[in-house]
């Protein structure tokens, strides 16, 4: 249920700090405990996250293992210039989704976020389908980060059983996610700012050792031309070709580095003054990808050449990170350890999200109709306590990487959720242009809305037609011969959304939402009701950590 409570004014009061603990925060929660109907109802999620929680939300949804480690093998597979332009081109895929997300976030922010816009403005099945394959790959990459996070401390204890680290950290993260949202927020905040600080450290060392300051003196652009700018994939006795290829297949994964930026739509409905707070996050994700990823994926590219051994080494460690690796040809010799501390932090901070983002999801879902009523219900503080519980079990399956066989199946269902990202922004944008259609059958001028997003509908369709190409491709190696095996494995997360759409269209008989008839005010009229107090952070340490937001 929609909570129609109207939030009083609050008096200003100004904060030493970014600090989630604020007078303002303790107002809020005074405010909202004075209408809170006993544990164990259904009610609207608790808006406590401030702006400086979402705009680390928002960074650190994309810097993840993907950057880390997954960067050198894009660098071995297309090459310095290959692995940027993909790396550069999928993040204007990005942006035009996060664009799409933001206008509707902004104007309608709902807990579940973006599978409620497919059920409201295009077709209920969408949004069924959509919400379910997507909370599946959050469910899976939680038993998959736990079981990252083994194989990371390995590196300092290689004697012990990765067993013991899935089980301590699966009970202190779902433990975590039981608490009130902002110290989901605070969590995310510290660990994303280990994350930009690391890769804002990267930059300037890369910037350092390019110029001359390592053991091999000034070197360029000498990757470049020695092994050369782009490296061949797969394809023998066609140089063009195979460079292509190397390029295509790097380009499906840097969508699978970049998948976690949506988190922001989902923080919405949790997020205090939405319609100021979530297009700032938006705005800024286009600078945070240039920065972070194309800048990265630059200076590894000059500082590696694409034929070192050492980045196809098969490890989830720091060994086999292309940053230790860059350190190393340098001649420094004490980062490894430093890295794989800060990759610890990501895969925690990544599991941590999991649990979130799966719950919320499952909390859309249930207010929309398509998932049971009970994960809707909350505690006192507003957590979705079943969804959590329910999300967080699915953690659990990292055990069966205790066993080959069960390995093999863990890795299957893995791969179900590859391509739950493109398709999660495929339909984000699908519901942008029914959004907009909506607004131009009920006379609304998107110049009124609180964030325009750019260069519409053509931006929109520009990330659909790309991501539809992307997901249709992304098993193109399958081919390369044919293997069915590698077929399935590629296409399964395709062929379960298309059966889970199908089957309930078939089941429901539902049909395709009429413009006019889109549902534009629940969770609008709300928060247009609502007042909140910006938080402005007054002592030099608390605007620092505003301006790295």
């Amino acid at each position: 249920m929609e909570d129609k409570t109207k939030v009083a004014d609050i008096a200003a009061k100004p904060v030493s700090d970014g600090s989630s603990s604020s007078g303002v925060a303790a107002s809020l929660d005074d405010l909202e405990k004075q209408h809170e109907p006993e544990v164990g109802t259904t009610v609207q999620l608790k808006r406590r996250l401030q702006s400086r929680h979402l705009q680390m939300i928002a960074i650190g949804g994309t810097i993840g293992t993907g950057l880390f480690i997954g960067s050198g093998g894009a660098l071995a597979t297309a090459g310095p210039a290959g692995a940027l332009i993909a790396y550069a081109f999928v993040g204007t895929l990005v942006y035009s989704v996060m664009v799409a997300l933001g206008e509707m976030a902004t104007y309608i922010p709902v807990s579940g976020a973006f599978t409620a816009y497919a059920s409201r403005f295009v077709d209920p099945s969408l949004g069924f389908a959509m919400g379910w394959i997507y909370w599946f790959s959050w469910a899976m990459t939680f038993a998959l980060e736990l079981t990252a996070s083994g194989l990371i401390i390995q590196y300092w204890a290689p004697n012990l059983n990765i067993g013991i680290f899935i089980g301590v950290f699966w009970v202190v993260i779902s433990a975590l996610n039981f608490l009130p949202v902002n110290f989901y927020g605070e969590i995310e905040f510290y660990f994303a700012s280990i994350k930009v600080l690391t890769v804002i450290g990267f930059i300037i060392f890369g910037i350092c050792i390019d110029a001359g300051a390592g053991q091999h003196g000034y070197l360029g652009f000498h990757t470049w031309g020695k092994p050369g700018a782009f490296a061949p994939y797969l394809v023998e006795n066609n140089a063009a070709l195979a460079k292509f290829v190397g390029f295509w297949a790097v380009l499906i994964q840097a969508g699978f580095s970049y998948q976690g930026t949506e988190l922001v739509g989902i923080a919405a409905g949790e997020t205090a003054n939405p319609r100021k707070t979530v297009p700032s996050a938006i705005k800024k994700t286009f600078y945070r990808i240039l920065l972070f990823f194309v800048g990265s994926i630059f200076f590894i590219g000059l500082l590696v050449p694409y034929d070192n051994a050492d980045l196809l080494n098969d490890t989830t460690s720091a060994a086999s990170s292309p940053f230790v690796i860059a350190a190393e040809l340098a001649g420094v010799k004490t980062l490894p350890g430093l890295i794989n501390a800060v990759l610890l932090c990501v895969v925690l901070s990544a599991a941590n999200s999991n649990v979130y983002s799966g719950s919320r999801i499952l909390v859309g879902l249930a207010q929309e109709g398509s998932a049971p009523k009970l994960f809707a219900r909350t505690t006192d503080t507003g957590v979705p306590y079943w969804a959590v519980a329910f999300t967080a079990v699915f953690g659990l399956l990292g055990f069966m990487n205790e066993s080959a066989n069960g390995g093999e199946v863990f890795d299957w269902l893995v791969n179900i959720t590859g391509v739950a990202g493109f398709i999660t922004w495929t339909c984000i944008g699908v519901s942008h242009i029914a959004f907009m259609r909506a607004l131009d059958a009920r006379g609304v001028s998107r110049d009124t809305l609180p964030y325009k997003a750019m260069w519409q509908p053509l931006f929109s369709w520009y990330g659909i037609v790309f991501n539809i190409i992307i997901i249709l491709t992304q098993g193109f190696t399958a081919f390369m011969p044919w293997d069915t095996s590698s077929f399935f494995v590629a296409y399964i997360s395709l062929i379960l959304f298309v059966v889970l759409y199908v089957g309930h269209k078939l089941v429901y008989r539902t049909s395709f939402v009429k413009s006019i008839e889109a549902d534009l005010d629940s969770g609008r009229k709300e928060v247009d009701e609502m007042y909140f107090e910006e938080v402005v952070p007054t002592s030099a340490w608390g605007r620092f950590w505003a301006w790295l937001g």
